[in-house]
């Protein structure tokens, strides 16, 4: 499907070096659809909208939720023209164990690359000013194995609903979410140093136990 996109999502991440702890403001790798087909560009995550006074809320608007996404005001007007992919190869959730936050990481048990839903805004403050890209990961009800670790998790699109959530009428957009399988999908305890966005490296995605699923 990345070859019938035409898009080397591979290659660009390839031309940085790995986040494994991205945070609300970080930029990060999308994938959209414009006049010139499909493209990756990267974007600050934390979507600011084109009518916001300033960039300051972004870094609240990181995920939206399936169920309001088409009419809440922050997010209704990305979604009828600005639907995009977010590559990525796991995320972190945390569990509250005994008093403590316990982090982990859900991931695809086959090591697999996920593509969660998501939306992408411009914003500027004035017309003689550069353009912010932003963007939002679109989440919904959690999946059986996912249950146990939060109420909500990323829309986690297959392949043959890519180009219908990028480039279908908002009607298509909107029936996706229904459309959605159970994405396969294990994790692991992790260390507490993903508690903070200043730590990096494959180390914080290493099991301090075994992966579960269902």
């Amino acid at each position: 499907m990345l070859e019938e996109l035409e898009v080397d999502i591979i290659g660009e991440i390839n031309q940085r070096e790995p986040n494994y702890n991205i945070a609300p403001t970080a930029r990060g790798l999308i994938v959209g659809h414009g006049d010139a087909g499909y493209g990756v560009k990267w974007y600050r995550w934390g979507l600011v909208p084109s009518w916001a006074k300033d960039s300051k809320g972004g870094a609240k608007l990181f995920n939206a939720r399936s169920e309001t996404v088409a009419t809440m005001p922050s997010f209704r007007a990305a979604f009828r023209k600005r639907r995009c992919l977010v590559p990525a190869s796991g995320y972190f959730e945390w569990r509250t164990e005994e008093g403590a936050r316990q982090p982990y990481f859900i991931h695809d048990p086959e090591g697999h690359l996920m593509m969660f839903a998501g939306l992408w805004e411009g914003w500027r403050a004035s017309p003689d000013d550069d353009w912010l890209h932003t963007y939002t990961i679109v989440t919904g009800e959690p999946g059986r194995v996912t249950a146990d670790i939060h109420q909500r998790q990323p829309v986690i699109l297959p392949p043959d609903l890519w180009r219908v959530w990028m480039s279908g009428d908002t009607d298509e957009a909107a029936a996706v979410f229904a459309a959605v399988p159970e994405a396969p999908l294990a994790y692991h305890p992790v260390t507490k140093a993903v508690n903070s966005s200043r730590n990096q490296g494959s180390a914080l995605i290493e099991p301090l136990g075994p992966d579960r699923s269902a």
